[in-house]
């Protein structure tokens, strides 16, 4: 839409630049009634919010017993594991206080879809040095200017959460005038919103944004919101606020912000209130992402047929052992008791097999007898254990018995029933990823759609394709082609690889739902992922 779309004022009206008093709005914004009640001094009440705002949440519903994950991200890459679809983009530029972030969370509320990113420009403030925060404490430093931001940092980081990457996004701390330590991490944007006062005022920031939309809101009513936010939230005084703002604020809007609501493609009289306004955003939105659709399971199922298994596939040997506990599992008679035995049995053998697969590294230890001894050790910094929930959450205990005080994070898939699609709906990575071999685990892998999947993620949070290593007790041939041929650097190991999948992407002969024999529940659920509806 950017750059091809004349400018809009909503509601049929040209956004006017003043407003009166009595038509600014009754209650609340109205100048007469809250500067009356506003603090002359900072309040001593807990302050609302004294640091940045960017959030990603996946979306779920919580009861008093069970988190229940209500929508997933369908994929956003294709059969070959490139990336399809760049998230959606949305602008919002406008004065201080006008009301950016109510637009952007009523956006967000009316899109009703997952995955939607809100990226504050807040967050990217520079770094002060030792003069500059002196400046700030005495309300001498013009944060309204667009050196105050930095540009560089924005479009590094919002060029990476549009192509699905993971991203670190700093947390500016308004009462120090400082970046926090810890930052946080952003994923998994369908749809992403950058809310900030010089949204436009960047050229290469500009390529980026999809969609433009300036809020426009009367001067009064920004200046009375920014009295009150800065003095209740940020402990400020009335003074030092009104200073500030003659001095910076107000003149920095005329010079920087108030000529960029050209380059949108929407103006939106009086912020939040503008349901007119909120509607056509939406609608415009919701009509891109329909275009962006794509379907993954289809297309492998078709694909790689006849095709010779891949070198990076490595199965364990069918010793006389191994053949008997396939026996075991594989019988629909067998007791859950006995089933969770010999599988537990068997991923301890698969997590030993995979794990001389890692780089090792010679070197010599002196024993007890004073003797020295050649031997090996892991090349590497660390090793991390990723499961796909839920079965995949059975190999766990085999890992950490092998590999002493070993990371572990979760994702969590599940297939959406109309579209037949794997889709994402959670995870929890630990810290730093992207340094990590990373043990990849799934009870059973048909179509390879759920792992494709995951190992996506893996990529987008920066771990190397040849570090990561898929384990599975079970694949179909169908899978294996689909894993290696979109991730052909990723190590593929298992105890066994069946050569059918049947209408229903069951694997034939199979193991069945793995997960409810392990756990003794009944398929098909909606609650559960997609081992529990399916051998992916």
């Amino acid at each position: 839409m950017a750059g091809t779309v004349d400018q809009i004022a909503i509601a049929g009206e040209e956004p006017e630049r003043t407003i009166s008093r009595s038509d600014s709005g009754s209650g609340e914004d109205s100048l007469d009634c809250l500067f009356s009640r506003l603090p002359l001094t900072p309040s001593l009440s807990p302050r609302k919010r004294t640091t940045s705002q960017s959030k990603s949440e996946p979306p779920l519903l919580r009861t008093s017993k069970r988190t229940i994950y209500t929508a997933g991200r369908p994929p956003w890459y294709t059969e070959s594991g490139t990336p399809f679809k760049e998230a959606f983009v949305i602008g919002l530029c406008g004065g201080s206080s006008s009301g950016k972030t109510t637009v952007a969370n009523k956006i967000i509320e009316a899109l009703d879809v997952p995955w939607v990113v809100l990226l504050s420009m807040d967050s990217f403030y520079k770094v002060l040095n030792k003069e500059e925060q002196e400046l700030a404490a005495k309300n001498e430093y013009n944060f309204d200017h667009p050196d105050a931001f930095d540009f560089d940092l924005i479009i590094h980081t919002l060029r990476k959460l549009k192509k699905g990457k993971s991203v670190k996004v700093p947390v500016y701390d308004f009462t120090t005038h400082s970046r926090r330590k810890d930052w946080k991490t952003v994923y998994g944007a369908n749809v992403v919103i950058f809310e900030g006062i010089l949204a436009f005022a960047n050229k290469e920031l500009l390529k980026l944004l999809d969609m433009k939309v300036f809020v426009d809101t009367d001067s009064d009513i920004r200046l009375v919101r920014r009295l009150k936010r800065d003095i209740s939230e940020r402990g400020r005084d009335i003074v030092g606020v009104i200073k500030q703002y003659n001095k910076f604020v107000k003149p920095a809007f005329e010079q920087y912000i108030e000529p960029t609501v050209q380059l949108s493609d929407i103006v939106v009289p009086r912020g939040g209130e503008n349901f007119v306004a909120l509607d056509l955003i939406v609608q415009h939105v919701h009509s891109q992402l329909e275009k962006r659709e794509i379907t993954v399971r289809a297309a492998l199922a078709s694909a790689h047929q006849g095709q010779p298994l891949p070198d990076k596939l490595s199965v364990l040997e069918s010793t006389p052992q191994v053949r008997g506990m396939h026996t075991i599992i594989r019988n629909k008679d067998t007791s859950r008791d006995e089933f969770i035995f010999y599988s537990k049995r068997l991923m301890r053998l698969l997590i030993e097999h995979a794990l001389s697969f890692l780089p090792l590294k010679p070197v010599t230890v002196e024993t007890p007898q004073e003797a020295l001894y050649e031997g090996k050790r892991f090349d590497g910094k660390r090793i991390t254990g990723v499961s796909i929930l839920r079965a995949g959450e059975t190999m766990e205990q085999a890992l950490t018995a092998v590999c002493k005080d070993i990371r572990l994070g979760k994702i969590l898939i599940q297939t959406n029933h109309d579209t037949g699609e794997p889709e994402l709906h959670y995870l929890r990575l630990p810290k730093d990823i992207s340094e990590d071999y990373v043990i990849l685990m799934d009870s059973t892998v048909s179509t390879g759609a759920a792992a494709m999947m995951a190992v996506r993620v893996l990529l987008d949070h920066d771990v190397q394709e040849d570090k990561i290593f898929l384990l599975s007790l079970l694949m179909a041939e169908m899978g294996v082609h689909s894993v290696a041929y979109a991730f052909p650097k990723v190590n593929i190991i298992t105890t066994a690889v069946d050569k059918k999948v049947n209408d229903e992407f069951h694997i034939i002969p199979g193991i069945g739902n793995f997960g409810d024999r392990y756990f003794g529940t009944d398929a098909p659920s909606d609650w559960y992922e997609s081992d529990e509806v399916m051998d992916y």
